[in-house]
């Protein structure tokens, strides 16, 4: 791989992925719609030479093949929000395919588990049966298909999928971003789903050296592949390793069924949450075996120190430190 494309580079995955490329030297343009984000994004690298920005809309092919000049692979992390999934996500796969199928670049794209629905193995290999029960997961099942069409003769396409995410590049997309996000920076924070479930999480770091792996190789494309975490882990743990990083104990409050619904009357995209919080109750875990065979181990960062090394870059971000727990 000797030069990429990350498109919707300033997004969680996007920058871990970014960053990822740049420091192993690969020729990266970051895509997205935001000058400044992109900028924000290239300042906190270090200004590398490797590095350019590109402006665009992903839903617009020729916005993407004008940027990918010269690169051979397309990693695909936008994504859409919550609430505008049903409608919009089968658009943007569609218009970052065209572009890729035009170029004739081979195309990595991150996405989740919400296609298998209902947990049926203890480890989900990528043979899991999809067989999913809500809209989302409904709808992402078809973006599968999509991506994999025949119609797209000349683009090479695998699917990576991830469990919940975090790290210091997470945002609201991610259900523990925002969670993390307010412990650092000493403020109550929300909890999506039962605090005493362990739940698997993949620190995005982690996720990006993994996904990078895969992408340089050639016969990894036309399949899924699993990115798994580093085990389970509840969200009181979580908290606990959070709040002891910051230095502050401020309230963690976590959100059911009946919060989620009262809290999305003010906040559309809370609301769309409470169809997949059957994710949290019982969580899918995914096996990294597959991953293994061709790559070798997982990577596999301690929950200690990924959300410690997470809460601290945050706090250096935004400026916010705290020397003693506040009540």
């Amino acid at each position: 791989m000797e030069k990429a494309i990350v498109v919707g580079a300033t997004g969680g995955t996007g920058a871990s992925v970014t960053e990822e490329l740049v420091n192993r030297g690969t020729r990266t343009v970051a895509f997205g719609r935001s000058r400044q984000k992109l900028e924000d994004l290239r300042a906190r690298l270090g200004h590398p030479e490797n590095l350019m920005i590109a402006m665009g809309d992903a839903f617009r092919p020729d916005d993407i093949v004008s940027a990918s000049e010269g690169a051979d692979v397309l990693f695909h992390c936008a994504n859409v929000p919550y609430h505008e999934m049903v409608s919009k996500l089968i658009p943007l796969g569609e218009s970052v395919m065209e572009a890729a199928d035009r170029l004739g670049i081979k195309v990595v794209v991150i996405d989740g588990i919400y296609p298998y629905g209902r947990r049926q193995m203890a480890r989900a290999t990528e043979e899991h049966p999809k067989q999913p029960h809500t809209k989302k997961g409904r709808t992402r099942l078809a973006y599968e298909k999509m991506l994999f069409d025949q119609r797209w003769s000349r683009a090479k396409v695998m699917i990576v999928r991830l469990p919940d995410y975090y790290g210091p590049t997470a945002n609201e997309a991610s259900y523990l971003g925002s969670t993390l996000e307010a412990i650092a920076a000493g403020k109550m924070a929300f909890f999506i789903g039962n605090m005493r479930v362990p739940r698997e999480f993949v620190y995005l770091p982690d996720a990006a050296f993994m996904i990078t792996e895969l992408a340089s190789k050639n016969d990894a494309y036309g399949q899924n592949w699993h990115i798994p975490g580093a085990g389970l882990m509840s969200g009181k743990e979580i908290v606990q390793i959070a709040q002891q990083a910051s230095g502050s104990a401020k309230s963690v409050i976590p959100l059911g069924r009946v919060g989620l619904s009262l809290l999305g009357m003010a906040v559309p995209v809370m609301k769309e949450v409470v169809e997949m919080l059957y994710l949290t109750e019982e969580p899918l875990v995914l096996s990294g075996d597959k991953y293994e065979r061709l790559i070798g181990p997982a990577r596999a960062t301690t929950f200690e120190k990924g959300i410690t090394a997470t809460v601290h870059a945050l706090q250096k971000r935004n400026g916010t430190i705290f020397t003693a727990n506040s009540k």
